[in-house]
């Protein structure tokens, strides 16, 4: 590609995003440049301290717990007490969590602690996406929300590399680095992020339902998404628990697991934002049904892996489904949501990333032990399946966007708190959302009507 169309295309996947959503970018981007707990935690357990695999998998465990815990009532503080304290809450516990379990020795203690640092690292999910969704105009929604994974893989793949040699210096070290910068990120959400969540007026709370979890469990639609959120979110795991385990039982050594999982990271920090300039109007149900089928059938391509080449193979193919999925679901998530109600429909969406992250190794385990590692391959290719039928079904009464924009279908703009001084736009103009009946609808809909 030329310099001058690689530079006209990346000039026009950042163009026309506000000050606010690059500063949320940076917070998320240094957030995950610092997250070296995650990569070494099993090997501090085990090396360092000296404790057992199944000790090191039981924090893991709890780890994940908290944050199944923390998704709904983080999405419920982001809609209570709003976007900006969430965040603050939840960047500044984190920090605190996480420099108190370098300094715990006792099993018990370390476990505790990992539980804490679990539910709240969690806890900021519901409010970064609810305030994306606040702050970018919908039309721009799957562009910021692709750029937004993309900064977390590319810190996540720079942290990666580091937490090695981190680790061999001190892992102490890493706790501290790790709780530093995500107190940095807690000051750049404190001095640079105004409170995005909408102001209801006293005659639209008069008008309007109350948003609570009721409401998010009763929305048939939205609760299937969630659903096969998590059929889907359970095939992704599988690249971090069940492809090293049967990589390992098939002769490899962990080098070489490390090589075919690099592709993944490489991947998307290379293809994320072009793709997405392929994809942001595409039909979101479209792409939510081929890349379930890419995600299943390319692990399930796994069973036939016979050298690191081959699974490196593997690897791309399911993360060109992950590098579709990823912001197109995220976008879908907000589409559906109500405005006052996202913190609970984003808290709601993240419990199901929580829960697979637990259920995920327990079904890996179990089938690889029990029938071998192509059966749990066989699994993910019927999973995709099944998940790629159920977004066609459930997705049928979306309106298109080509006849339906939500950009054309303006009932009412809704004013959003005022910005701090110096920001380049003081209210954010939010959209009504649309019925599947391609009628607009109230913004925070009661249970009944099913959401598009």
């Amino acid at each position: 590609m030329p310099i001058t169309a690689m530079r006209r295309a990346v000039r026009e996947s950042v163009s026309g995003l506000p000050r606010a959503f690059w500063w949320l970018w940076t917070s998320t981007l240094v957030n995950r440049l610092g997250a070296f707990v995650a990569t070494f935690m099993a090997l501090y357990l085990t090396l360092e301290r000296g404790y057992s695999a199944s000790y090191a998998g039981l924090v893991a465990a709890l780890h994940g717990l908290g944050g199944v815990v923390s998704s709904l009532g983080a999405g419920v503080m982001t809609d209570r007490l709003g976007r900006r304290p969430t965040l603050l809450v939840a960047q500044a516990s984190t920090a605190l969590s996480v420099a108190l379990l370098g300094f715990m020795e006792h099993p018990v203690a370390i476990a505790g602690v990992a539980f804490l640092v679990g539910m709240a690292s969690n806890a900021s999910r519901p409010a970064v996406q609810a305030m994306m969704a606040d702050i970018v105009r919908p039309e721009d929604r799957v562009r910021a929300f692709s750029l937004n994974y993309w900064a977390i893989n590319l810190g996540f793949a720079i942290s990666s590399a580091g937490a090695g040699f981190i680790a061999s210096y001190s892992y102490l070290a890493g706790f501290l680095i790790e709780a530093a910068m995500t107190m940095v990120c807690a000051i750049v959400v404190f001095v640079k992020l105004p409170e995005s969540r909408p102001v209801r007026t006293a005659l639209e709370k008069d008008a309007e339902p109350a948003v609570g979890l009721g409401t998010v469990l009763r929305d048939g639609r939205f609760m299937g998404v969630v659903g096969l959120s998590f059929l889907v979110a359970l095939i992704f795991q599988q690249g971090s628990v069940g492809l090293p385990v049967a990589m390992g039982e098939a002769g490899f050594t962990p080098a070489d697991y490390g090589l075919a999982i690099a592709v993944n990271g490489v991947l998307i920090v290379a293809l994320q934002i072009p793709v997405t300039r392929f994809i942001e109007h595409r039909d979101p149900r479209r792409l939510l049904v081929i890349s379930s089928l890419v995600a299943g059938y390319g692990f399930g391509l796994t069973a036939f892996a016979g050298s690191v080449g081959v699974f490196a193979l593997t690897v791309c193919v399911w993360t060109l489904a992950e590098i579709v999925n990823a912001p197109t679901q995220t976008g879908l998530v907000v589409r559906l949501s109500p405005l006052h109600g996202r913190g609970r429909y984003q808290g709601m969406y993240t419990l199901s990333w929580s829960v697979a992250a637990l259920v995920a190794p327990l079904m890996s385990g179990f089938m690889i032990d029990r029938f071998g590692a192509e059966w749990l391959w066989g699994a993910c290719a019927v999973i995709g399946t099944g998940a790629a039928l159920g977004y066609w079904v459930l997705m049928r009464g979306l309106p298109d966007d080509s006849t339906v924009s939500e950009g054309s279908e303006v009932a009412e703009v809704a004013e959003v708190a005022e910005v701090s001084e110096g920001s380049e736009v003081s209210t954010v103009p939010e959209i009504a959302e649309v019925s599947p009946a391609g009628t607009v609808a109230p913004r925070a809909d009661s249970a009944g009507a099913p959401r598009p």
